[in-house]
């Protein structure tokens, strides 16, 4: 037991002032956890937590680098970059210009040269929409005196707003980050009308015909190899909820739901999902077996950072992790850019790994209960460490999905959400359209153009999966 005061002094204690000191200690104790937990937090910035690196005070935020001396712009030997002519079977106007007379002795001048000087203006033409006016007649037969109606062509829409019109205002606000509001003022510079109320009815239609080819790109995702999963706060009205995102090389879905339990979890990666599954720490994602999964090392680098702020003992261990992480990678970063073989890759990266485990078994003894415990929690994941070493195709972090997630995180920010399930269903749809387009180098006008026409047409959707987006490449070329 230990002892507040020397033996000789304790001893002589009388019992009441033994229990007033010891509860005294142990207050201290909490009190001095509670200090010490408080100062971590507000300590705390986007090199040692999730916090994204625009919340970290002026303070804090990172050094601005000393002056080089250069010039601004590019330096010698760097290459230049121009841009390339459009090739003259897509040039609109072509315009000669040569000269009349000889500039030395005045004498006329003709013929041709090979090989003009070319100079490319390009404009975008005056923005004025096409109206298109329907007339259906009806018609007395003289014979039998009966009126018919002449019947609408397939593909006309019954509203006031083509396919175009219907597919920009869903990029606008489904991808753009646009406001309704601000999305009618664009509008109006192509000469279009439109009520704000349309806006929505607009959006919907549009989340409606592509709702076939997200739920086939959903599909798709619980098929793949790898997955990486993210997820990120949101608003549903007033309601608390999550924006999801699973990534693969191809393909990129969005779910927007009440819960981050892993109920979500289970429902982007189906069943049975027998990909590996990239991902932070959070518990949601703990049902998933450790021998799928891959930890996200950059998460697990901020964990470092702040058992390095915390000094002392911690201080040390988290140093040493973090050399060894930093040698992963630039190991990585080789095996990625070609320079390094994997086989050697995988050489590499035994002691690494058994330094790595020997410092977390190390951290559990250190002394300070947070370092401890992330180093407990790490070393009974730790096979989930190392999957992507012996695994091509897996990742160490899951940037990917982070990356997926900052539209989502800016729209936010920017309109706080959504008010409604159906606008939730609504930015599932526009940010997986677009998200994945980005991926396949498509573009997304010309496709949510072309699923408005199907859906009028009473058409599927063009697919979003990689194999349509070889199809359209080749279609292209």
């Amino acid at each position: 037991m230990h002892l507040p005061l020397p033996p000789e002094i304790w001893h002589r204690t009388p019992r009441e002032a033994q229990d007033y000191i010891l509860a005294l200690e142990a207050r201290v104790a909490a009190l001095e956890a509670t200090v010490q937990e408080l100062r971590e937090r507000v300590q705390q910035d986007s090199r040692t937590s999730s916090r994204p690196p625009s919340s970290d005070p002026p303070a804090r935020q990172r050094p601005r680098r000393q002056p080089s001396g250069r010039r601004r712009g590019g330096q010698p030997g760097h290459p230049g970059q121009t841009r390339t002519l459009v090739p003259m079977e897509d040039v609109d106007v072509v315009i000669p210009l040569k000269p009349k007379a000889c500039a030395r002795c005045q004498q006329p001048l003709a013929g041709e040269d090979p090989q003009p000087q070319r100079h490319q203006v390009v404009e975008i033409p005056p923005l004025k929409p096409v109206v298109t006016e329907y007339q259906v007649h009806q018609l007395v037969c003289a014979a039998c005196g009966a009126t018919t109606r002449a019947a609408w062509p397939e593909g006309v829409p019954s509203g006031v707003y083509g396919p175009r019109v219907q597919a920009l205002v869903a990029l606008c606000t489904g991808a753009y980050r646009l406001s309704k509001r601000t999305t009618q003022q664009l509008l109006r510079l192509y000469g279009v009308s439109m009520s704000l109320g349309t806006i929505p009815s607009l959006e919907a239609a549009t989340a409606q015909a592509v709702a076939v080819p997200v739920a086939e790109a959903r599909a798709y995702v619980q098929q793949q190899a790898s997955v990486s999963m993210d997820e990120t706060g949101w608003r549903q009205g007033r309601q608390r909820a999550w924006l999801w995102a699973a990534v693969t090389e191809g393909v990129t879905v969005f779910l927007v739901r009440l819960s981050r339990g892993g109920q979500v979890v289970r429902e982007l990666l189906g069943k049975p999902f027998r990909g590996i599954l990239v991902t932070d720490r959070f518990s949601a994602y703990n049902w998933y077996p450790v021998r799928w999964r891959q930890l996200c090392w950059a998460h697990l680098l901020r964990d470092i950072e702040a058992m390095i702020a915390r000094g002392g003992r911690s201080q040390e261990l988290g140093e040493a992790l973090r050399d060894e992480a930093h040698r992963m990678f630039h190991w990585w970063h080789r095996v990625r850019d070609g320079t390094l073989k994997r086989s050697s890759f995988r050489n590499y990266m035994t002691p690494v790994r058994r330094k790595v485990e020997e410092l977390l078994e190390a951290g559990t003894r250190c002394g300070h209960p947070k370092t401890a415990g992330v180093c407990r929690e790490l070393l009974k994941l730790h096979q989930a460490l190392w999957t992507f070493v012996h695994l091509e195709g897996v990742e160490p972090t899951n940037n990917a999905a982070e990356r997926a997630l900052r539209p989502g995180v800016l729209w936010r920010k920017g309109s706080f959400g959504t008010q409604s399930a159906q606008g939730s269903r609504f930015v599932e749809s526009m940010m997986t359209v677009v998200t994945t387009l980005k991926q396949q180098r498509r573009n997304p006008l010309a496709y949510l153009t072309r699923a408005c026409e199907a859906a009028l047409r009473g058409e599927g959707a063009p697919s979003l999966l990689p194999a349509e987006a070889s199809a359209c490449q080749g279609a292209a070329a």
